[in-house]
């Protein structure tokens, strides 16, 4: 039994390890807020951090995550050179709310729609918020389920960490 389960944790590590050098998917199509479609592929940073934040406009914690890294996002974007990507899960019931509550938050982030959870799917996340951050070269290297105050500063640590490496 003791082997059955080591094999095991084995298997799941080694499936996180997979998942954190995985690319970003180019292929799949979002929505700008303006209604045009843009192919994931455009999510890039000049080869700088990206983070992609998956979000919702009902989502409390989403909104707390997102409303304190606006607090820094300037400092954190003039150390770093890192481009933060909020992409909404919202359905075609709710997706004419996201504009109006980016502005309202007064979000300076790149938002886009995911309404039909295409892109949410082929990064597997099952609840939001979830959040990768991407190297210049593309590759998933940290994520997070979750929010909860100080997250952040795990979040900002890495981005730093990988903007030192570029």
């Amino acid at each position: 039994m003791k082997k059955f389960i080591l094999t095991l944790a084995c298997i799941a590590l080694g499936s996180i390890a997979l998942a954190q050098n995985a690319q970003l998917p180019q292929n799949i199509t979002i929505k700008a807020l303006d209604g045009t479609s843009v192919q994931t592929s455009a999510i890039q940073n000049n080869g700088k951090p990206i983070i992609v934040n998956f979000w919702a406009t009902w989502c409390k914690p989403c909104n707390r995550e997102l409303n304190t890294i606006k607090e820094v996002y300037e400092e954190w974007q003039e150390e770093t050179g890192v481009k933060l990507v909020a992409i909404s899960i919202d359905d075609a019931r709710s997706a004419a709310r996201v504009k109006p509550h980016v502005d309202g938050n007064g979000w300076e982030y790149e938002v886009y729609l995911d309404q039909n959870q295409d892109f949410k799917r082929a990064m597997n996340v099952v609840n939001p918020p979830h959040t990768f951050v991407i190297n210049g070269k593309g590759e998933i290297v940290w994520q997070h389920a979750s929010y909860v105050e100080g997250d952040e500063e795990e979040l900002i640590e890495v981005v730093r960490k990988v903007a030192a490496e570029e």
